[in-house]
């Protein structure tokens, strides 16, 4: 456990709870330091007095305010430790209000705060158990390194937690970023609230597989590398953007479709709706269901007229072929002379269709 970094009490009402404020995280973050190219020498910051041109020690240093160019006003430690504030020696809660009443871009740095001896144990507690019945947080103000801040006090686990707050002047609005005239459909709404819930995790950032600082890890192998003298690990090249515009609707669909096969869903089980189409679509729709249905009678009475074409042409066959053979008759009457030439002709004409 590391050191305290303040040591006081919480004031609550007429309870006074003995603390230490404990740094509730860590930094984890790879640092550099400076150096010669040339030589490789260490490049460092020293602490020179201007005046005497010399290097000066931790203890020769103290705290001044520059009221002018040529006047500076000195401030020791222990007059800021006596300044005549409350919160200067306590952190002195003001109110408790609903956790979504705080805005999380105020929320600063967090402290555990651990009860000093025992006589702190029970008010500690008293307090804890308090805030978790209560389901409120505590808006506190306190005063470290040389001013005021609000505070705020949570539980965790066990725990009484303060997060340091930004005062709203510190906050920047941010109405002149918003972007304006920006039509969109409520299809494309509804598919973003898909993509939404589809990529959702109900138990929240602890072991997922992406909550991991994959950037020092990934420093920390380069470092490995150069000091084994090995090539560091370089990244793969990518394809740069097209730079051509892309279907929004058609992005956020297969964004659902891709969150749905990670998270192991298959497209029976998944929650599909059915887009509606736009008017346009639906008006060309309805204009060729009418073009189609006016073309069938159209296509039947075709069908009758040629059916009572063929008809009539079949009958027509039909007459001139009875008049053929009425005509080769009364020629073979005619003519008794040629009977036995027609016999024969006809008599071939058998054996040849035979």
């Amino acid at each position: 456990m590391p050191r305290p970094v303040w040591s006081g009490a919480i004031s609550f009402g007429l309870v006074t709870i003995p603390i230490k404020v404990i740094a509730a995280t860590e930094d984890h973050s790879i640092h550099f330091h400076q150096y010669h190219l040339e030589d490789m020498g260490r490049i460092r910051t020293r602490k020179v007095c201007e005046i005497e041109d010399r290097e000066v020690g931790q203890d020769e240093i103290g705290k001044g305010y520059e009221v002018s160019k040529d006047t500076l006003v000195a401030v020791s430690d222990e007059e800021l430790r006596e300044i005549p504030l409350p919160t200067a020696r306590a952190i002195e809660i003001a109110a408790f209000v609903p956790y979504e009443s705080i805005d999380p871009i105020r929320i600063r740095e967090g402290y555990y705060l651990e009860p000093d001896g025992g006589v702190a144990a029970k008010p500690y507690t008293l307090l804890r158990k308090a805030l978790e019945r209560n389901a409120k947080a505590a808006v506190a103000k306190f005063a470290w390194h040389g001013r005021e801040r609000l505070g705020l006090l949570r539980i965790r686990d066990d725990a009484i937690v303060l997060h340091a707050m930004r005062w709203p002047d510190e906050i920047r609005s941010p109405e002149s970023l918003a972007p304006k005239d920006v039509d969109i459909d409520d299809s494309e709404i509804d598919q973003a609230v898909q993509l939404i819930d589809s990529m959702t995790r109900e138990e929240g950032i602890e072991g997922a597989e992406w909550a991991a600082d994959r950037y020092t890890e990934a420093l920390e192998d380069v470092i490995h590398a150069k000091a084994e003298g090995r090539r560091p690990p370089r990244a793969e090249t990518e394809e740069a953007p097209s730079g051509e515009v892309v279907d929004l609707m058609a992005a956020l669909e297969q964004s659902v479709q891709r969150a749905r096969r990670t998270r192991g869903e298959t497209g029976a089980d998944a929650d599909v709706h059915e887009l509606k189409p736009k008017k346009a679509a639906a008006a060309r729709k309805q204009t060729s269901a009418k073009k189609s249905t006016a073309a069938k009678p159209k296509s039947s009475a075709a069908k009758s007229s040629t059916a009572e074409s063929s008809a009539a042409k079949k009958s027509t066959a039909g007459r001139s072929t009875a008049k053929k053979s009425t005509a080769k008759k009364s020629t073979v009457r005619k003519s008794p002379a040629k009977k036995s030439t027609a016999r024969k002709s006809t008599s071939g004409g058998q054996r040849r269709s035979a």
